[in-house]
């Protein structure tokens, strides 16, 4: 883990920053960096952050953490498996069961670690990892609240396509042949083909969402030289077993406090209004669950525009219901 401050965005003199690493229960070893409240005193809340999916610490959730640092809480932004300075070999390869057990895992070292209240802990997951963030909180009693931030449901979108737009028997049996044939491909060139990250040229007739991620991936405002998005991209079979784990199966009997953050005009709005529809639906938890739509934003507004982000309606909300 390199030492030196290469996030995108500038370092706060009001919150003290370190490098840590912890294990998940696959023995994977995880890098994170751990924003601190200077001159705090006592154990504080503590909120664990990831996402977007392809991206790493050094980008949104870094920024994210760093801010609700200045708020009070302890936060931990960290890289999943096969990612950024986390371990994990095969690089660049995703699994909705071992993601899960990241955040599980970043909620671990939240609890056992000296300066943080093990029983004021949440998590943050922006983008893919807002689905990863509602999954887990399904998953682990310990977490008092969530927040997901421009949400994709990663199974919804890789087993049905954009705006469900493949949803049928034969596009999903296309896909997985399709994953087969590069599976035998690549064990006999001897690497993983990278399916190519965010589109490099951009094309003139690019649907907005691709110029969308294009603007924060490829240039200066959010190009890192670790993040997949920024360069090549999650292996092709990266993604493969999304096509048949439906992640959300669970998310009516999250009993902790939930908000989802989306915006208006962001192609992915879809996902978080339904997951908010799913997660209430015959639900006996739906007093604490809050559905939050920002007028006029895109998807990757709520990536790092800190005039979008809804830093304060956060704020409050992890300060009502970790405390």
């Amino acid at each position: 883990m390199t030492e030196k401050w290469d996030k995108v965005f500038e370092k706060s003199d009001k919150v003290n920053h370190s490098k840590v690493s912890f294990k998940n229960r696959y023995g994977i070893t995880l890098a994170g960096d751990l924003y601190e409240p200077k001159n705090a005193e006592g154990r504080l809340p503590a909120i664990a952050v990831c996402g977007p999916f392809g991206a790493v610490k050094e980008q949104s959730s870094g920024l994210y953490a760093q801010t609700m640092a200045e708020r009070g809480f302890i936060t931990l932004a960290f890289d999943p498996s096969f990612t950024g300075e986390s371990g994990g070999n095969v690089r660049y390869m995703a699994s909705p069961d071992i993601n899960t057990e990241d955040f599980m895992a970043a909620v671990d070292f939240l609890s056992l670690y000296e300066k943080a209240d093990p029983d004021r802990i949440g998590i943050i997951g922006i983008c893919g990892w807002g689905g990863m963030a509602l999954n887990t909180a399904a998953l682990d009693t310990r977490i008092k609240a969530a927040v997901a931030s421009t949400m994709y449901d990663m199974t919804r979108v890789n087993a049905k396509g954009y705006f469900d737009s493949e949803d049928s028997e034969e596009a999903r049996y296309q896909k997985r042949a399709a994953m087969c044939a590069q599976r035998l491909e690549d064990i006999k060139n001897g690497e993983y083909k990278l399916g190519g990250g965010v589109v490099d040229p951009l094309p003139d007739d690019a649907p907005f969402f691709v110029k969308d991620y294009y603007d924060y991936y490829k240039t200066k405002r959010g190009y890192h030289e670790r993040s997949l998005n920024s360069n090549g991209g999650w292996n092709v079979i990266g993604c493969e077993s999304f096509l048949n784990q439906p992640i959300l199966k669970y998310s009516n009997e999250i009993r902790s406090a939930v908000l989802i953050i989306h915006g208006e005009k962001a192609h992915s709005c879809y996902f978080s209004r339904d997951a908010y529809a799913d997660m209430t639906k015959d639900s006996k938890y739906t007093g604490n669950k809050e559905l939050m739509i920002i007028p006029g934003a895109v998807h990757t507004d709520l990536y790092d525009r800190k005039d979008i982000i809804p830093f304060e309606k956060i704020t409050e909300f992890f300060n009502k219901y970790m405390n």
